[in-house]
């Protein structure tokens, strides 16, 4: 196998990464909230019914913001239902996933669960913008944001909430493009309500950040035509646009799997470059960054059949797939192609958080267990923050039927405050190990501290409640450091590695 290799150079470098980037998704969808974050009865649950177990293991997967309460499930939820004392709640049909919502579990829950999680945790709240508008939307923010003296603010404070609960980020509605999407509107039409919505949010608070709803997809028939069309009416009032991507492996093609990253990286650099053409039509010297608040591996090819079949359960198991070593390669392939555009991409959302296509796994009134993607998801976050450098690799390549031809190297390195230096590389080949050299110039690194690798004999292995420990990282064998400045490494057959420079 030729060898693969980049150079590493401070003076060359990508951007600085947001924290944001490490954010996840709770939706009212399954099992992701009820028995999956929230469970009274649970022999872990707290005074509030939230698992204390699941609490851990979230604090360890290091997520930043949670966007909620959907996904799909926005554009039908009325907030109102979901505050106040939770005995008079409603119970509402929601029609995006053909369920019974209890509302047991509601906006203050949420905020509590974020406060639970930690200062790193920060709230990302979705108005429903299919069925609802502007006033539903400005009234949640005065009823969640004003500190009191008004009717709605007040009736926060009855609820038993006397602070506010500060959401600063929120989304325009989810997914408007989608015909799927209650409500479902042209670009012309939402890009009028979405303008006027933010218009009206700002009179309110003229610092809250925005996110327009982008395309669901690179693949729609009105992709890049919707973003220029919603942004020439909400350019100068929003801050983000979204990007919403999944991926499986389709038919056996393993091949085109394992380079799914390239379709994301194109997607990111077409809707850059959507954004920017806007700005210089409109002369604008402001520059609309991105919020890939929904991202992930997911067999969606299943999910119609499901949710056809289901007549209106309380959280049933939906989307409850089970990840395999294969399956967390492509996820770490997709947080590089995230960490490579953090000049732009400045939010992203890992969907979802708990049982939903999730790196945390649980069982109501048993145990929670990390999946294989958390090991990706929770290296990057806790080593990925700094300065992303620029990586650009010369490397073997091999041809897939769906993005062509692709690196066997997929990876890039972030320069940390204190100087140390993290590599984060997959290997696509699936039978043979690459050779890795980086050169290293004007960067003081003298060892390598770690280099972990998460692979298998068996690429379909998996942790189950059954086995959860079944599939874990290991340390790598003969990483050394030249006295020259040259990182070598052997990167293992279908591998995730982090590479730590001390």
């Amino acid at each position: 196998m030729r060898t693969a290799r980049f150079t590493l150079d401070p003076a060359f470098t990508v951007g600085d990464v947001d924290p944001r980037l490490f954010g996840s998704f709770v939706e009212h969808l399954g099992r992701c909230v009820y028995t999956g974050i929230h469970e009274p009865g649970h022999p872990t649950a707290d005074e509030q019914g939230l698992r204390t177990d699941v609490l851990e293991l979230v604090r360890e997967l290091g997520v930043t913001a949670i966007r909620y309460p959907g996904g799909n499930f926005v554009s039908g939820y009325k907030w109102e239902d979901s505050v106040g004392p939770v005995e008079d709640r409603p119970r509402r049909l929601d029609l995006a996933w053909r369920t019974t919502e209890s509302n047991r579990f509601g906006l203050s829950e949420y905020i509590a669960f974020l406060r639970k999680i930690g200062p790193q945790a920060e709230p990302m709240m979705a108005v429903n913008l299919g069925t609802r508008g502007v006033a539903e939307a400005i009234e949640l923010q005065e009823y969640a944001n004003h500190p009191g003296g008004t009717a709605l603010s007040d009736r926060r404070v009855e609820h038993g909430d006397k602070e506010p609960f500060g959401i600063r980020l929120w989304c325009l509605g989810n997914e408007m493009d989608g015909p799927w999407q209650t409500g479902h509107k042209t670009a012309e039409e939402y890009g009028r309500i979405a303008a006027e919505t933010a218009r009206a949010m700002r009179q309110i608070d003229k610092d809250v950040e925005l996110v327009a709803c982008g395309s669901s997809g690179q693949g729609m028939e009105t992709f890049a035509e919707w973003e220029a069309k919603v942004l020439a009416e909400t350019y100068d009032l929003v801050d983000y646009i979204s990007l919403h991507a999944y991926y499986e492996e389709h038919d056996g093609d393993r091949d085109s799997f394992l380079a799914s990253a390239v379709d994301m990286e194109s997607f990111i650099e077409n809707v850059v470059a959507t954004c920017d053409h806007v700005g210089a039509r409109l002369k604008s010297k402001k520059k609309i960054n991105l919020s890939f608040d929904e991202w992930n591996v997911w067999y969606m090819s299943r999910t119609g059949a499901e949710v056809a079949a289901l007549d209106w359960p309380q959280a049933p198991r939906l989307l409850e797939d089970v990840y395999t070593v294969t399956d967390a390669v492509v996820f770490g392939s997709l947080l590089i192609a995230l960490l490579r555009h953090a000049d732009r991409v400045k939010v992203a959302c890992l969907a979802q958080l708990v049982n939903v296509i999730a790196p945390i796994m649980t069982e109501p009134g048993g145990a929670a267990w990390r999946q294989t993607t958390f090991y990706p998801f929770a290296q990057t976050s806790r080593y990925g923050r700094g300065e992303v450098l620029d990586v650009r690799v010369d490397s073997p390549t091999y041809d897939t039927e769906r993005h062509g031809t692709a690196d066997l190297l997929h990876a890039t390195a972030v320069r940390a405050a204190d100087g140390t230096v993290t590599v984060f590389a997959v290997n696509r080949g699936r039978t043979e190990s690459l050779p890795l050299e980086v050169a290293l110039h004007g960067l003081s690194l003298t060892r390598v501290a770690e280099h972990s690798v998460l692979s298998d004999a068996d690429p379909d292995a998996r942790n189950t409640a059954a086995e959860p420990e079944r599939v874990a990282p290991h340390a790598g064998a003969g990483t050394v450091l030249t006295p020259d400045g040259t990182l070598k490494a052997s990167l293992e057959p279908l591998s995730w590695n982090v590479i730590r420079l001390a």
